[in-house]
């Protein structure tokens, strides 16, 4: 068995640890707190950040928070008391805009995760938790950071994240593992 990609794994683990390094943990509590305390939660993210958004809306629901992410037939109307919960690395996603504008028409609190604190939605959101890692909008030239093509950083430090933040949600709203585990699908 050849390990000639071993040293590409330890590359991109370091590159993910400096990102999260980097993460400001103060931030990360308050947006858990707006989560917690959020008459409903709706997330959204577009191409494989939606990936990480739903695998962490999956998780809120395994909390017992009120969740539903956006595009499936079961997603409510947003309003005054919810939190839309929004990635856009790059910060200048079109749909995201559109829908963030939409939420805050709404009365929603928008909760953003980008990498450009200086892009459009950061300029709308209400509530912005920087990742400072590299994304479509920063993957080319002298931009380029990471070894991992695209914006694949800031995506694994999204899923990362996220782990981190159902850890801090379960301490907040005394959700027990077994409670947890009960809320699992049995339709797999």
């Amino acid at each position: 068995m050849s390990n000639a990609g071993q040293p590409m794994f330890g590359t991109a683990l370091d590159e993910l640890g400096a990102v999260l390094a980097r993460v400001d943990g103060d931030r990360i509590d308050a947006a858990c707190k707006l989560l917690a305390e959020a008459r409903q939660i709706v997330a959204y993210g577009c191409g494989r950040e939606a990936l990480q958004v739903k695998g962490f809306a999956m998780r809120l629901y395994h909390l017992g928070l009120p969740v539903s992410v956006v595009g499936d037939m079961t997603a409510p109307p947003v309003g005054q008391g919810d939190v839309f919960l929004v990635s856009s690395g790059p910060g200048e996603t079109a749909t995201v805009l559109t829908l963030m504008r939409i939420a805050l028409e709404a009365g929603a609190t928008v909760l953003l995760l980008t990498a450009q604190v200086g892009g459009s939605a950061a300029s709308l959101a209400d509530f912005t938790l920087l990742i400072p890692a590299q994304t479509m909008a920063s993957d080319q030239g002298a931009q380029k950071t990471s070894v991992l093509p695209m914006g694949s950083v800031f995506e694994g430090a999204l899923f990362l994240m996220f782990e981190i933040m159902v850890l801090k949600l379960r301490d907040m709203t005394a959700a027990s593992p077994e409670a947890m585990r009960a809320r699992h699908t049995n339709m797999e």
